[in-house]
């Protein structure tokens, strides 16, 4: 059977199927006493009827296939207007159209999604204001978008196949990421936050490029930070300057006049002094500035940390600082800058923890992904607002200068980590967290620590 069509197949077995009775009833007929006209009007009629019975299971089982294959072919080619229909919904082939109908259904509206979610990326994609680029394994470039094709001054069907080193975008493709680049496009921009991952278009592999133009950002933020310096040196200076100045205006009279009053040497001393005073506290803002402004670049070195923390709670002689246990671990950071900035939280604890008649704790813990959390936790009053606690001048103590916090953070952004403050949750007090990458700056490669080193 198995040279024959299935078709035929199913032909040839229901015909075979009816041979037994048709041969029986041909005996029956063939050897009893009938006549010669009823004998070939029933032979004729059981071979019509057993051609017909053949031809008819044939049909049943043949046409219920090629309607689930046109259903199947209009699904794959797309076609999802075409429904099948069966005179019973309750036997197999019912079953199994109706089936086939729902997955169409379900079909044509997961197609309709995704045709609206492509229409939606491609609007998305025109209108965003960054350049997108997708190069296949080859280093061919296979997507791109309007920004992308005004930063290559090319449209794209010109763009199409060109590898990435002929459209200038070679370094996009090798190291790390995300981070900050420089080209230099003809349409303007020179530094780039670039981006890339992979992604699978098509059945194969290809990587996503994504920059974004940091010129216009980093040009209004130098504006702003500009803004704030001037703002704060302003005021510092007529802090000082303003007195100094009144103190004179009003001496240069005093010693003019020509008739001073009996004590006016001791005023002239009061009035020296407090423009001394002044001076001095100018003279200590502006070193207090160049600290925080010519901070030096870490120099890396193996630092054991729990011999590094013991020492710094050593220092404090105001209060006994208790050192929490904590793992064995060293790190590749500058000792001294991790020091001083500890010593600067510690300092901070203590503060506010006298306030209080509390305690202060140094804990360190180390987590799964390469880093260390060195904890300062006073038991002081809290704080009442985090958000300017990281500006630079920003103080809430009297006679503070303002950068102690700020040059934690930017000594903990140098070594790659980052620092915090927060009020506690289980009772009053503050906790500061130092975190850094145990392998040094070099080592933490995450996309966090990427942003905060850009």
């Amino acid at each position: 059977m198995k040279p024959f069509k299935h078709e035929s197949r199913i032909g040839l077995l229901a015909l075979a199927a009816g041979v037994p009775g048709t041969l029986a009833a041909f005996v029956l007929l063939w050897t009893g006493e009938y006549s010669a006209l009823l004998r070939w009007t029933v032979s004729a009629a059981i071979v019509a009827g057993w051609v017909w019975a053949a031809l008819a299971a044939r049909a049943s089982v043949i046409y219920p296939m090629q309607t689930v294959a046109n259903l199947l072919a209009g699904l794959r080619e797309g076609d999802y207007s075409i429904r099948g229909r069966s005179h019973r919904e309750d036997d197999a082939v019912g079953a199994v159209v109706r089936e086939i109908n729902q997955i169409t259904e379900v079909v044509r509206y997961r197609r309709l999604d995704a045709i609206d979610a492509t229409a939606l990326l491609e609007k998305v994609m025109e209108e965003i204001d960054v350049a997108i680029f997708a190069f296949d394994a080859d280093a061919r470039l296979r997507l791109v978008n309007r920004v992308g094709e005004r930063l290559l001054g090319r449209p794209r069907q010109r763009l199409f196949g060109a590898l990435c080193g002929e459209l200038g975008l070679a370094e996009c493709l090798t190291g790390d990421t995300p981070r900050l680049a420089e080209f230099d496009f003809a349409a303007g921009g020179a530094r780039w936050e670039l981006r890339r991952t992979s992604l699978i278009h098509q059945g194969k592999p290809h990587r996503l490029i994504v920059l974004s133009d940091l010129s216009r950002t980093l040009h209004e933020e130098e504006r702003r930070a500009w803004q704030r310096l001037i703002r704060v040196l302003g005021h510092e200076l007529n802090n000082s300057l303003t007195p100094i100045s009144s103190v004179s205006n009003s001496l240069q009279t005093l010693i003019g006049r020509p008739d001073p009053p009996e004590d006016w040497e001791d005023d002239l001393r009061q009035g020296l002094s407090v423009i001394s005073s002044r001076a001095a506290s100018l003279a200590r803002f502006v070193d207090s500035y160049t600290k925080l402004a010519r901070l030096p670049r870490p120099t890396i070195e193996t630092v054991d940390l729990p011999a590094l923390l013991r020492r710094v709670a050593g220092l404090e002689t105001r209060t006994p600082v208790r050192l929490g246990g904590g793992p064995d671990v060293t790190i590749e950071a500058d000792a001294g800058q991790i020091e001083q900035l500890v010593i600067n939280l510690v300092r901070n604890a203590v503060d506010a923890a006298l306030e209080t008649r509390g305690g202060v704790e140094i804990g360190w813990t180390r987590s799964a992904d390469g880093r260390v959390e060195v904890q300062v936790i006073d038991e002081g009053p809290g704080i009442s607002g985090t958000a300017n606690l990281f500006v630079p001048f920003f103080t809430t103590k009297p006679g503070g200068s303002g950068i102690g916090l700020a040059m934690c953070r930017q000594i903990a952004e140098g070594h790659r980590g980052a620092v915090t403050l927060d009020n506690r949750t289980d009772v009053r007090g503050c906790i500061a967290r130092l975190r850094l990458p145990i392998g040094g700056p070099a080592a933490d490669r995450t996309p966090e620590a990427a942003r905060a080193r850009d």
